[in-house]
């Protein structure tokens, strides 16, 4: 029997992630069952939890991923660039918007509703706003922000024009003229 390369074990685990992240969005996490991850993987439910241990453990696998990319555009680009790109991403014809969004919606009504993911999912979300805050430390430093806000009031603001975008655009709502709300949002952080 032939071995799986490190390269092909990730390229699956890879391919699982999207393909569930489509079906979480579509169908919410209780939706998903076991069948519709196998129909959207096109994998047997062995298959898929070789790589995962369970349902929750995908989901969560899901939500990670998307919350480590977002840590690493943040910490090189800021929050706000973090919303233009899923504005970008919301105007062109890019596949995954629908289930980047519908993952971030799911995550938020499993904090109200779930406990246990709550917990889990504090780490997650401290480190995005670790990022956001050490962002915006070094561009205080720099002299580019502005210096009469606090920059944990500043952090709450960004991420607050954050979960208004995502609400936005996952409701359906035309984008119109969001990348001149984000100019000013860019704006009232800047120093004048």
């Amino acid at each position: 029997m032939p071995r799986v390369s490190q390269d092909q074990l990730d390229a699956r685990r890879h391919e699982i992630l999207g393909a569930a992240r489509d079906c979480f969005a579509r169908f919410g996490y209780e939706g998903a069952t076991v069948r519709r991850l196998e129909d959207a993987t096109g994998l047997s439910r062995g298959a898929i939890f070789h790589h995962f241990r369970d349902k929750e453990s995908l989901f969560l696998a899901v939500a990670e991923d998307d919350a480590a990319a977002m840590v690493e555009t943040v910490a090189r680009n800021g929050l706000v660039q973090v919303m233009r790109d899923l504005l970008d991403r919301a105007g062109g014809s890019e596949g995954d918007t629908a289930g980047w969004l519908g993952t971030q919606l799911e995550v938020s009504r499993r904090l109200r509703t779930d406990p246990a993911f709550a917990k889990r999912w504090a780490e997650r979300s401290a480190a995005i706003a670790d990022a956001t805050r050490d962002r915006l430390a070094r561009q205080r430093e720099a002299g580019v922000l502005r210096e009469d806000v606090p920059v944990e009031v500043l952090t709450q603001f960004l991420e607050l024009a954050y979960d208004g975008l995502v609400l936005h655009l996952a409701t359906g709502r035309p984008a119109g003229e969001l990348s001149r709300v984000l100019d000013l949002v860019e704006e009232a952080v800047r120093r004048t």
